[in-house]
């Protein structure tokens, strides 16, 4: 069986993106506790491209900011909505969402679910 991808892309500022890292870390743990199998955030290394659209230009990055590309595996949609359920009520999630210390403007993320092909 194939399995299920969440994936979003946000702009987040350069010159916070260690603290952006300890928050991903703690989210990623609260992901895993709760079934997903992966969890990966990273940062942009080599986002100037020439001839495609940068993932910078999708998210509206602006001058000092760069963007990090992330996914999570489930084993399928059902499980990535039984997971996500858990993790939206888990209170380190909640308190995580309301103390939002980086200003992050999550109306630039983009977002989406994806059933595996290969």
């Amino acid at each position: 069986m194939s399995k299920y991808i969440d994936g979003f892309v946000l702009p987040v500022p350069a010159d916070q993106i260690e603290d952006y890292r300890k928050i991903a870390e703690m989210a990623g743990a609260v992901w895993k506790e709760h079934g997903a199998l992966e969890y990966i955030e990273a940062a942009g290394d080599d986002l100037e491209v020439e001839h495609q659209k940068p993932f910078t230009k999708m998210v509206g990055a602006k001058q000092g900011e760069t963007v990090v590309f992330a996914y999570i595996i489930f084993d399928s949609r059902e499980h990535r909505d039984e997971v996500n359920a858990k993790v939206m009520e888990d209170p380190r999630i909640k308190e995580m969402c309301e103390e939002d210390k980086l200003g992050l403007n999550y109306k630039r993320m983009a977002y989406g679910g994806f059933r595996q092909i290969v």
